[in-house]
């Protein structure tokens, strides 16, 4: 076996098998006698496989994305290989310590301290008390929650949950570090903190990294390799970018998903920058064109589009309305469509929706929420010395805004600096309106 595996997994089957017995009883006494009926006659079952004989190899210091649908089998994957849950079938071999984080307070006592959760934590992980002492510290300041320290986790928030858990599992020296969508329960802030602290476990202390995420930028950011699953069986490894495309194509198109209608109106197509898809990747600053293209087979009654911006996290971001626009109420009858041009995407860097609705003079008539998904890259500010920085830190906002930034000193009359020495600086970025 190769030195430089951090893990390898061997036709690995994963099976449950589901009840279909189950009923819903009003009353005590109805289900007292639906049990006794259940003993006389045979059990109705049907196996149901998340995982589907997977097999993968992952060198050591590899970040690896596991992508894929809902129900793909992401999350029974990282479980097994935490050794949470036992496979049907199949063979995983771990070579190196691991740390996981799947799911909100998982391995915390609920009675005990935080401060008492961290050693606890520490020992299921098979660190020595004099090692959990050494890095007591770091892990305390990291999850930022020094002031509770002493208080039952059973009253922590959730959000207070995942920064303690992570700061265990980031700091007790894994080799190979496991991470499940619970960081989406964290703030921003955190997020990108957890981000840029498994970015220097994967490139400082060479470890291994496995990231389930919906958040495709991040992704991109953080992986080099990349896992994608699809009805419980992998559908493909390889480069993080050759899966992050192979997943935006078994994406169903907009044509696929039925939205909400209450006049007969159907979404045939989105283009985003011309181009027929509903998910695009776009550098920060630089211009998009949104198209919605519909149809319907009778007249509408008479409506106004409403484009509407939010974050990942559901933050609405800015409304976009027909007559505001010069876009009034009106019938459409067949294939019709509306465009919407931004000169310039000025929300820093992420993962943003756009949701369309239709709506006539009183309610809302059509629906399409998060139909257009954008992930926003990072990009070096027109005439800037330097790339916008830290971007993925979320210590700028959201919003980039329009700025002409200049220096001037008038306190030292030796230094030649007046009004007209002063620093004219070209960080300048001037913004027109779509």
């Amino acid at each position: 076996m190769s030195s430089d595996l951090a893990l390898s997994v061997r036709g690995l089957t994963k099976e449950y098998r589901i009840s279909h017995l189950a009923q819903r009883h009003d009353k005590v006494t109805d289900a007292a006698f639906a049990a006794v009926k259940n003993l006389f006659r045979p059990q109705q079952f049907e196996d149901f496989r998340a995982l589907d004989d997977v097999s993968f190899d992952i060198k050591k210091g590899d970040v690896v994305g596991v992508v894929g649908r809902n129900g793909a089998g992401k999350s029974t994957l990282l479980k097994v290989l935490s050794r949470i849950t036992e496979p049907t079938a199949g063979e995983v071999r771990l070579y190196g310590k691991v740390g996981s984080l799947l799911e909100v307070g998982t391995g915390f006592h609920p009675e005990l301290t935080g401060r008492e959760n961290i050693y606890l934590n520490g020992s299921i992980l098979g660190m020595r008390k004099r090692e959990i002492d050494r890095q007591f510290d770091a892990i305390v300041d990291f999850s930022e929650v020094e002031r509770f320290l002493d208080t039952p986790v059973k009253r922590y928030s959730s959000g207070m949950h995942v920064r303690l858990a992570f700061a265990v599992a980031a700091h007790l020296n894994p080799e190979i570090l496991i991470i499940d969508e619970v960081l989406a329960v964290g703030d921003t802030q955190f997020q990108n903190k957890c981000l840029g602290k498994m970015r220097e476990v994967s490139t400082e202390g060479g470890k291994t990294v496995l990231f389930v995420s919906h958040n495709m930028a991040v992704v991109k950011s953080l992986c080099n390799k990349g896992l994608l699953l699809a009805n419980g069986r992998l559908a493909l490894q390889g480069t993080a970018q050759e899966v992050l495309e192979e997943y935006a194509r078994r994406t169903p198109s907009v044509s696929e998903v039925q939205y909400k209608s209450s006049i007969g109106v159907d979404l045939v197509e989105i283009k985003v920058n011309g181009v027929a898809t509903n998910m695009s990747a776009i550098d920060f600053l630089e211009p998009v064109e949104i198209e919605v293209v519909l149809e319907t087979p009778t007249p509408t009654p008479s409506c106004v589009p409403l484009f509407r911006w939010h974050d990942a996290n559901g933050l609405k971001l800015s409304d976009v309305w027909g007559p505001e626009e010069g876009v009034d109420f009106q019938r459409y009858e067949g294939r019709f469509s509306f465009r919407l041009k931004l000169n310039s995407m000025t929300v820093l860097p992420g993962r943003y929706f756009v949701d369309f609705y239709l709506f006539d003079p009183v309610n809302e008539v059509f629906s399409a929420p998060e139909c257009v998904e954008l992930e926003l890259h990072p990009l070096a500010l027109p005439g800037a010395p330097r790339a916008y920085p830290n971007v993925h830190e979320g210590r700028h906002g959201l919003l980039r805004m329009a700025s002409s930034l200049t220096t001037r000193s008038e306190a030292d009359p030796t230094s030649g600096l007046g009004p007209e020495g002063a620093n004219q600086s070209p960080f300048k970025t001037p913004l027109a309106r779509g």
